[in-house]
């Protein structure tokens, strides 16, 4: 019997000095994230985080480094 993997979802936004990644199935929606980010990039959509505007994001990774389920990902370009 062949063990079938599959793929993780992964909502990616990004500009041209960021890439945002997110894993929804991993967000728990406890807003950690959007409330520490200084520039409000992120929001909340149906109890999971949402990037709302990509080109205010500084690359602080406040987010990511605050993020306890490991759901957010910031990679500057």
């Amino acid at each position: 019997m062949a063990k079938v993997q599959t793929a993780e979802k992964i909502e990616a936004t990004e500009n041209a000095k960021v890439k945002i990644s997110i894993i929804p199935r991993f967000c728990k929606g406890c807003e950690i994230c959007v409330k520490l980010c200084p520039t409000q990039v992120l929001g909340m959509e149906m109890f999971k985080v949402k990037v709302v505007d990509i080109d205010k994001c500084t690359v602080c990774m406040a987010c990511e480094l605050r993020c306890p389920d490991f759901a957010i990902f910031v990679d500057k370009k």
